[in-house]
C-alpha cells in the first residue's frame, strides 16, 4: 500500500497538483464497480461499495458511510490512511478537508470521467472559495501505477425477453421521446448501464451481481444510439434491433457527443449521473438540460408482467430459503459450517430453481460480532465456525429472468438472551408496521423510514442505514429513484407499482447484528381511497418464515401478532407443496402460531 501511494504521489508531482480524488465510481457511476474500474479499492485497500479516497502529497485519507464503519476499520492500514466516518459529528466532508488541508493556487486532480457533475460541481463551488485548482487530468493516474489491472470483461449481449420485460424496446423508445419532445430535447444521452438495459430489452455480465453491459446509449427523435464493445453484440441481438437501433463501438461515443455539441443541439443529461467528461465535451456548443431521466421513474413502477414475475421468483427463492434454514438446523453443531460454506450452500439451493440467473449481490453471511457490520464480506480470513449458539444473519437474494428477490433473516443458533428477543422483537415491530402502513398518493419514503424505528426509539435504539431501496427485474438489486431512507430519499413519492424493501435492523458492535428484510409491493388500497384521494399500502412478497425463537409476544399488539400468524400462515400454505416431508416438518414448526 505504501508503494502504491508513492508511486501515485510521485504522478502527482509531475501534474502539478496537491492532490488526488480516487473515488469508488466509474464512467457510469455503477455501484457495483467491474473489477478493473476499482481504483480505489486498488489504492486504499478497501472493499466496501461505498466511499472515496484523497491522496495528498503527505497524507491520505478514506470517507465512508455508517455501512462500513467497521469493516473500513479492519481493513484499513490506520498508519498510512485516515477513516472519516461520513456523518458522524465534525467530520468533514472531502471537499471541506481538502479545502482546509491545500493552500491557495494548489490543485486537487480528478479524472473527469469517473466523477459525476454534481459532485464535480460540488467539489469545485467547495475548492473556489479558497482559491484552489480543481484540475481535471485526462488519464487515470491510478491506472498509470497499476501493475497486473484485470482485463475489462467480455462477456456476451442477451436479448431480455418480452415475455419477461412485458414490453418491446420500441415501445420504451417511443416513451421516451414523448418525454423528450414534451420537454423540448434533441436528444437524450444514457450512461446508467441499467437504465440502457431496461430500455433496450439487453442483459449481459460485464459488472459482477448486475446483469449489465458497459455502454452508452443516444436517443434523438429518429434514432438509438448504443455504444459498445462490438465484439460483444452476437448476430441475435443484430436480429432484433435491425430496425431499431443503431450499434457503433465505445469508443466512438466521444466523436458523437462532439457532433451533438457542433448542431448545438438541446441534450438532455441525468443530472444524478452523467460524468464530468460528458459535460466538459457538450459545453462547447450544445444547450443543456441536466435533469433526472424519465427512465428511473419509467423503470420503478413496474407493468403486470413484470409484478407477476417478481411474484413467481419469490415463490421459487422461498423454497430455496427454507431448503437452506431446513439444512442449517440439521447441519450446525453435527457438521462443520462456516460463513463461506453456508453462503454456498444457500447459493446452491438456488442455484437448483428454474429461471436462475446467479446472485443479486455477495450473500452476507454473518455470524456472530460480523453480524454487527452491516454489510460484512466474508473472506478466508474471517471466515467464522457457526456454533449452537449467538446469531446468524444471512442477507442475500437471486437474479431469475422473471425477477430479482433480497431477504434477510437472523437466526438463533442458540437460546436467544433476553436483550436480543428485545431487540429483535422491535425490528419485527418495525417491518410489520410498516408493511401495515396505508399511506395517501404523494408520501415518500424519508415520512415512512420513521415508521420502521418507533419501537427502538422507545428505548433509545436505532439503526444506521436506510429501510429500503427499489429493486430492478432482473436488473439491480438496488434501483432508484424512490427508496425509504431519512438520508437516500430524493422526494420521490411511492406509486403503485413499485418494489421496494422493508429491512429494519439493529447491530451491537462486537457483539451481534439482526435485520429481518421483506420485498414489498405498493399498490391501491380500495378500502381506504376516495374520490377526493387514493391511498396505498404494501403487498408482502417474500415468502420465509421469521424465527420466532427470538421473538417476545408480550411486547407485540394484537394486531402485529395477527399480521405474523397470517403472514405466516400464507408462507405455509404457498411453499409446503414443493418441499419434501422433512422440510414441509421443519417449516410446519417453524410458522407455527404464536
Amino acid at each position: 500500500m505504501k508503494n502504491k501511494i508513492k508511486a501515485l504521489r510521485e504522478l502527482m508531482e509531475e501534474h502539478g497538483i496537491q492532490a488526488y480524488l480516487v473515488p469508488g465510481s466509474d464512467p457510469h457511476q455503477n455501484e457495483y464497480v467491474p473489477d478493473f474500474w476499482q481504483r480505489r479499492r486498488f489504492i486504499t485497500g478497501f472493499t466496501g461499495s461505498a466511499g472515496e479516497a484523497v491522496i495528498s502529497r503527505t497524507k491520505a485519507c478514506l470517507w465512508t458511510d455508517s455501512r462500513y464503519f467497521l469493516q473500513a476499520e479492519e481493513q484499513l492500514d490506520a498508519d498510512i490512511l485516515t477513516l472519516f466516518k461520513m456523518g458522524m459529528p465534525d467530520v468533514p466532508t472531502p471537499e471541506a478537508w481538502v479545502s482546509k488541508e491545500l493552500d491557495k493556487r494548489d490543485a486537487l486532480g480528478v479524472d473527469p470521467r469517473v466523477v459525476s457533475h454534481k459532485r464535480y460541481t460540488d467539489f469545485k463551488k467547495s475548492l473556489d472559495m479558497k482559491g484552489i485548482e480543481l484540475k481535471s487530468i485526462e488519464k487515470n493516474l491510478v491506472d498509470a501505477i497499476w501493475e497486473g489491472r484485470p482485463e475489462q470483461p467480455k462477456g456476451k449481449i442477451e436479448i431480455h425477453e418480452e415475455k419477461y420485460s412485458g414490453a418491446p424496446a420500441e415501445s420504451k423508445l417511443q416513451k421516451l421521446r414523448e418525454k423528450m419532445e414534451e420537454n423540448a430535447v434533441d436528444a437524450h444521452v444514457i450512461t446508467k448501464l441499467d437504465s440502457i438495459a431496461w430500455l433496450l430489452n439487453i442483459r449481459g455480465s460485464d459488472v459482477k451481481f448486475n446483469p449489465l453491459t458497459i455502454s452508452y446509449a443516444i436517443v434523438t427523435s429518429e434514432k438509438a444510439m448504443f455504444f459498445v464493445d462490438l465484439n460483444k453484440v452476437t448476430d441475435k441481438v443484430r436480429g432484433v434491433w435491425k430496425n431499431t437501433v443503431e450499434i457503433f463501438s465505445y469508443e466512438a461515443f466521444g466523436s458523437k457527443l462532439q457532433s451533438l455539441a457542433r448542431k448545438n443541439c438541446h441534450v438532455w443529461l441525468d443530472e444524478t449521473s452523467v460524468n464530468q467528461w460528458i459535460v466538459d465535451i457538450l459545453e462547447d456548443g450544445a444547450e443543456l438540460r441536466l435533469m433526472p431521466s424519465p427512465i428511473h421513474l419509467f423503470k420503478a413502477v413496474k407493468n403486470e408482467t413484470e409484478i407477476s414475475g417478481f411474484k413467481a421468483a419469490h415463490l421459487r427463492d422461498g423454497v430455496a430459503m427454507v431448503k437452506f434454514l431446513h439444512w442449517l438446523d440439521q447441519s450446525v453443531g453435527k457438521i462443520e459450517v462456516s460463513e463461506i460454506s453456508a453462503a454456498e450452500k444457500l447459493a446452491e439451493f438456488r442455484a437448483g430453481n428454474d429461471l436462475f440467473k446467479g446472485l443479486s449481490f455477495e450473500t452476507i453471511s454473518a455470524y456472530g460480532a460480523h453480524g454487527a457490520i452491516v454489510h460484512y464480506a466474508t473472506s478466508p480470513e474471517t471466515d467464522a465456525l457457526l456454533k449452537k449458539e449467538g446469531i446468524y444473519l444471512v442477507d442475500s437474494g437471486a437474479h431469475y429472468l422473471d425477477g430479482t428477490t433480497d431477504i434477510t433473516r437472523a437466526i438463533a443458533l442458540g437460546t436467544p438472551t433476553e436483550e436480543q428477543r428485545d431487540r429483535f422483537t422491535r425490528v419485527l415491530k418495525g417491518l410489520i408496521d410498516l408493511s401495515t402502513t396505508s399511506f395517501p398518493q404523494g408520501t415518500t419514503g424519508m415520512q415512512l423510514d420513521t415508521i420502521s424505528r418507533l419501537a427502538l426509539w422507545e428505548k433509545g435504539l436505532n439503526f444506521g442505514h436506510g429501510t429500503g431501496h427499489g429493486i430492478g427485474t432482473y436488473l439491480n438489486v438496488h434501483e432508484g429513484p424512490h427508496a425509504i431512507s431519512y438520508y437516500r430519499c430524493i422526494g420521490i413519492s411511492l406509486e403503485p407499482g413499485m418494489i421496494t424493501t422493508i429491512e429494519p435492523g439493529f447491530y451491537k458492535e462486537k457483539d451481534f447484528g439482526m435485520r429481518i428484510e421483506n420485498v414489498a409491493l405498493v399498490l391501491k388500497d380500495e378500502e381506504k381511497s376516495s374520490e377526493e384521494l387514493s391511498f396505498y399500502k404494501f403487498e408482502t412478497l417474500t415468502l420465509c418464515p421469521i424465527d420466532l425463537r427470538f421473538v417476545k409476544k408480550e411486547l407485540l399488539s394484537t394486531a402485529e401478532m395477527e399480521w405474523l400468524n397470517s403472514y405466516h400462515r400464507k408462507v405455509y400454505a404457498a411453499l409446503t407443496p414443493l418441499l419434501d416431508s422433512s422440510e414441509a416438518g421443519w417449516l410446519e414448526k417453524a410458522t407455527k402460531e404464536i
